[in-house]
């Protein structure tokens, strides 16, 4: 008769049986999107989830001198004007799923008897992926406070924005409306000289992929070049590390004197450059105005300035601007479509609007913040 050990090891194997080959389904599901081998390697390391967790719960953790939200002041027990009020501590760990759970708690109160509700369900848990994919893709590039030019290429740049910002802010609201709109996944139009089947979908995410790149690169030119009292803050890309569109465009037109610029001062809040004499003592806390960043910050702005920066990214926006035109005029006209059969009956359905498409870019076209 087995014991309780024996059983327990037997359902610890069967546990690990059964991991592996979803943990290697995962890893080639993300192989095959093209994301870095970085990203690939941390589901492989999922079996280290348990130590990630030891150490949140130790409270052991920082972020640049501010304690993070599990050591923040307890709110439940704040507000009662309690003193010595604890951290919030484990709650924390509870506090990110249940946010993404308030989501589909929605989804179903609302939409459980449409007939789109599987699709919605559907769209939201990809997008949630593609975007948590995105975040890590970010922070394994860019960990904090280390700093590594090396990691940044436009390549890695836009990998990270097509993940982390494309899909959820651009792709995810349409989508969603076309579904609530019956749109279907398939219908036919009559071009000049031939029938062409539109997948709308694929189409719809073909246009938003470029305009949410577009977008996140204004956000960090704007970053960088925007007056705080027009930008409505101060610009912290520079001393955060963050692999932006500014740093990786400077990366790829500097001399080689500028990258040793950019390697000693980007990603720092003083005024000493990496490796110079008192430089690990000389770290400003978070700054006002334009002088954030320090003398370091200012030397990285004077290279951006100097590799011409304004001038790239003015060309860069009236060619994106361009682009996504052409794509949008490509969307077949409603006059085109050939009736579909839905659910048995032959009815016009309902089509992607050229309008829709035009309205996004249109507000995000030459803005200054």
């Amino acid at each position: 008769m087995p014991t309780m050990a024996t059983t327990k090891a037997a359902r610890r194997a069967k546990f690990e049986d059964v991991f592996i080959v979803v943990r290697d389904e995962l890893v080639a599901y993300l192989a095959n999107e093209g994301l870095p081998d970085e990203v690939v390697d941390w589901y492989r390391l999922l079996q280290a989830y348990f130590l990630v967790a030891d150490d949140l719960m130790d409270g052991s953790i920082t972020r640049r001198g501010q304690p993070c939200w599990y050591r923040a002041p307890n709110p439940a027990l704040s507000a009662t004007g309690a003193n010595n009020c604890p951290p919030v501590n484990l709650i924390a760990v509870n506090d990110a799923p249940m946010l993404k759970s308030a989501i589909f708690y929605l989804l179903r109160t609302h939409f459980r008897k449409e007939s789109y509700y599987v699709d919605l369900m559907e769209l939201f848990n990809d997008i949630a992926y593609k975007t948590e994919m995105g975040q890590l893709i970010d922070m394994v590039t860019a960990p904090p406070d280390v700093v590594d030019l090396a990691r940044f290429s436009l390549e890695r740049y836009k990998t990270i924005v097509k993940f982390k910002t494309a899909f959820y802010s651009f792709h995810l609201p349409v989508a969603a409306g076309m579904y609530m709109c019956h749109v279907p996944e398939t219908y036919t139009v009559k071009l000049t000289n031939e029938t062409k089947t539109i997948k709308p979908y694929d189409l719809a995410l073909s246009i938003f992929i470029p305009l949410g790149e577009y977008f996140q690169v204004q956000d960090d030119f704007l970053d960088f070049s925007a007056p705080p009292e027009v930008l409505g803050k101060i610009g912290t890309d520079i001393v955060d590390n963050k692999c932006s569109w500014c740093i990786n465009t400077a990366l790829k037109l500097c001399t080689p004197e500028q990258r040793i610029i950019l390697e000693r001062n980007y990603g720092r809040k003083g005024d000493v450059e990496t490796h110079a004499e008192g430089g690990e003592h000389d770290v400003k806390s978070e700054g006002t105005g334009h002088a954030a960043g320090g003398l370091c910050e200012a030397r990285v702005k004077e290279v951006f300035e100097k590799v011409g920066l304004r001038k790239v990214y003015a060309e860069y926006e009236q060619e994106v601007y361009r682009q996504i035109n052409e794509l949008i005029d490509a969307i077949p006209e409603e006059s085109a479509i050939v009736d579909v059969v839905q659910d048995g009956v032959s009815e016009p359905p309902t089509v992607l609007k050229k309008e829709v498409f035009r309205s996004f870019l249109m507000k995000i076209y030459g803005r200054g913040k």
